[in-house]
């Protein structure tokens, strides 16, 4: 089993900045695969970005691609999604998850824990 507590997130102005973190209890994070996802009301959960344990390369939507970066430390057994440039369409509950070895990192389905969730609002 694993607990992701999430952390950050809030109201912000456009262009400005947030940091969330996602920190795991309960098992390793090694050798997860970490995601993040978002879903605005009345909208699918929609993938954010994901970082393979291996070999390391992060991917991105083309929505956040430029602006935000996921980044993990191990020895914390946490992952962050620093936003940058925010945008009001980036409004939005994020999530942090795990994939402990499926395929498809852009799919919810393949990932098997979930954090608690924390809105993102971005004010214009």
């Amino acid at each position: 089993q694993v607990q992701l507590v999430q952390s950050g997130g809030g109201l912000v102005e456009v262009g400005g900045s947030l940091r969330l973190s996602c920190a795991a209890s309960g098992r390793t994070l090694r050798p997860a695969t970490m995601g993040w996802f978002r879903q605005a009301p009345g909208k699918e959960r929609e993938f954010v970005a994901a970082l393979p344990w291996s070999p390391g390369i992060a991917y991105y939507a083309d929505a956040v691609k430029g602006r935000f970066t996921i980044s993990r430390d191990n020895a914390k057994n946490t992952m962050y999604l620093q936003m940058n440039s925010l945008k009001p369409e980036d409004t939005a509950v994020y999530y942090c998850a795990t994939n402990y070895g499926s395929p498809g990192y852009r799919i919810p389905n393949m990932y098997d824990y979930w954090g608690q969730g924390t809105q993102v609002t971005v004010s214009s």
